[in-house]
């Protein structure tokens, strides 16, 4: 890998995660309990600009993007977007991240594309329960395509699950149940507090130490971490085709892994989820001829890249809500 994407700390980062779209059809109570709201501000990275951004990044090492959003599947030029990063040199994983409303219908098309691995957000398997969280009766939809997913032979299907106090933090048993035979992992996510959250924040935040040890009681063993791996802490049992992963970012060497930059949907380089600042590269994603420019910056930017997040400060930096940079 490149030395150019290692920071002051010896972190290396072959992973970017890059948001398509601030937009999300969900009005999810831990994010968007609103539904989103367009500010008028300028019209989020074309095709061609996505195009430079990759090739830059995969010069400097980057080998795995993830598209996520706000929700990436309200881009109709989704299927090309993903084709463009998969002719894209160096880049040898293509994942997303989805809210699932589309899977069922097109996420074949997206595996034809060159999509190799796929994360749904599915915050319970109790339907009535999913309503209440996302604000739309699509438990059934999601839970097929997700079925369906499985069938097509990508790299990856996981789940992502938000956990909330009160809420769906309960509901372990079911997914012991849904992982025995299938070849998935549940990643449940310690809920983060963001700019415009915080009473909720307060209600339903959970750590997770007690599910860790549950999860040990239960006979489950914590798996190596893959060098280009996300967050996740996963865990394996004998007994299940399926794995079970930790997202705890309150953890106390949650930042110590970090191997991921993030690139807004509005082309803006961030060093970290809960940062203070962001870069513009959009200056530079207009023109071929900017490329070496384009490296020089990113490369640049590692050298701010501060050692952890402030969240145990309460300081969520600049992202008012997930929605808003892909999480």
């Amino acid at each position: 890998m490149s030395a150019q994407l290692v920071d002051a700390f010896g972190r290396r980062f072959p992973y970017l995660r890059l948001s398509l779209t601030e937009v999300c059809n969900y009005r999810c109570s831990y994010c968007l309990p609103n539904g989103y709201a367009a500010d008028g501000r300028p019209r989020f990275l074309e095709q061609d600009e996505i195009a430079r951004l990759l090739r830059a990044f995969a010069a400097l090492g980057m080998r795995k993007v993830r598209l996520t959003g706000g929700e990436p599947s309200v881009r109709k030029d989704l299927p090309s977007i993903i084709e463009t990063a998969a002719a894209t040199p160096g880049i040898e994983k293509i994942a997303l991240t989805s809210n699932g409303w589309k899977l069922l219908d097109t996420v074949e098309t997206w595996r034809a594309a060159g999509l190799t691995a796929l994360n749904v957000s599915l915050d319970s398997l109790d339907a009535d329960r999913f309503h209440a969280i996302t604000g739309h009766m699509l438990f059934d939809k999601v839970f097929q395509g997700v079925e369906r997913a499985l069938t097509l032979g990508f790299d990856s299907v996981k789940l992502n699950a938000v956990l909330m106090r009160g809420v769906n933090d309960d509901e372990l048993p079911g997914w012991f149940d849904y992982l025995r035979e299938r070849d998935t992992a549940i990643r449940f996510i310690e809920l983060m507090q963001t700019g415009d959250n915080a009473e909720f924040f307060a209600r339903h935040h959970v750590r997770t130490e007690a599910l860790e040890q549950q999860l040990l009681d239960s006979g489950w063993v914590l798996r190596e971490r893959a060098p280009d791996a996300g967050p996740a802490r996963e865990y394996t049992h004998p007994d299940y085709r399926g794995r079970i992963g930790i997202i705890a970012p309150y953890s106390r060497d949650f930042c110590t892994g970090c191997n991921r930059l993030r690139v807004t949907a509005r082309g803006d380089l961030r060093l970290c989820l809960f940062g203070n600042f962001g870069t513009p590269l959009r200056p530079l994603l207009q023109s071929d001829d900017s490329h070496d420019e384009l490296t020089a910056r990113i490369a640049t930017q590692l050298g701010l890249k501060a050692a952890g997040h402030g969240l145990h400060q309460g300081d969520t930096g600049l992202t008012p809500h997930l929605a808003s940079i892909g999480g």
